[in-house]
């Protein structure tokens, strides 16, 4: 990967998360990584910070890149392809990281014989602890998907999955950090209102999220597993438990990612 050139078309947070993530973990030189974007000031910001190449061109960064990343909104798609689309040659790979945008769609796009991987990250890829799915076309070499794979890992974790798991992806990692971020700021609400100062609450109820998870993937067990290791007998928590179960609460969170899964097929075939 080292004597590769990484290219993104956009700037925005998921692809100033990737770019310090890539430059973080040593993957290519600041020197073989290429960005464009509109926003000059932002550009500005993105130079001074990482030593990159930066430009308003689009096309100058298909043209230098090896992996092309569109980092823009799915709206964008058509005509920011069809402004390169004569650049994607062969020895060139397109990574998308948009919901929505299918490998047949991105291929109607750019031509039957480009090279793309549709992924799928998270925002937890800005402080380097991101989650990626990886869905190849057949023009993509085993080489080219490790090497695609080694882009995403360098902030974060990432699967090869096929393409028709997407939406299921989506809905229980691509979109779930703001169900996760309602049940920090909802543990939070319920500290400050059992006395704690907000920042503490806050805390507390982020470092218990982030622990937990921690616990999941460390120790291979289950989580009701590890959950029961909590509830003592008679205890506060299986008290707790109890009226989570009540109230509903493991439904709720199946039938909001089942709503968000919906969505995500919904979106893919209006395109």
């Amino acid at each position: 990967m080292n004597k590769k050139t990484i290219g993104f078309i956009g700037s925005g947070n998921m692809g100033s998360a990737m770019i310090g993530g890539i430059l973080a973990a040593g993957l290519v030189p600041a020197k073989q990584v290429i960005v464009a974007d509109l926003n000059k000031e932002k550009l500005a910001e993105m130079k001074a910070l990482y030593g990159i190449t930066t430009t308003t061109e689009g096309r100058e960064v298909a043209q230098a890149a090896d992996y092309l990343i569109l980092a823009v909104k799915p709206n964008v798609y058509a005509p920011v392809i069809n402004s390169i689309k004569d650049l994607l040659t062969d020895g060139k790979v397109v990574i998308s990281i948009a919901a929505g945008q299918s490998l047949a769609a991105i291929a109607a796009m750019a031509g039957e014989t480009v090279k793309v991987v549709r992924t799928m990250p998270n925002t937890p890829a800005l402080v380097e602890a991101g989650m990626a799915a990886l869905c190849p076309n057949d023009k993509v070499s085993e080489e080219e998907l490790a090497n695609v794979k080694a882009i995403f890992e360098s902030f974060g974790q990432a699967e090869v999955v096929p393409e028709y798991l997407i939406d299921g992806v989506i809905g229980i990692s691509g979109s779930s950090p703001a169900y996760v971020f309602m049940f920090i700021e909802a543990l939070a609400d319920a500290g400050v209102l059992a006395g704690l100062p907000r920042q503490q609450a806050m805390r507390f109820a982020a470092q218990a999220v982030y622990g937990s998870a921690k616990m999941v993937l460390e120790t291979g067990k289950h989580p009701g597993e590890l959950k029961d290791m909590v509830c003592s007998p008679g205890g506060t928590t299986i008290e707790a438990v109890a009226t989570l179960e009540e109230c509903g609460f493991r439904s709720a969170v199946i039938q909001a990612v089942n709503d968000c899964v919906a969505k995500s097929k919904a979106m893919s075939q209006k395109e």
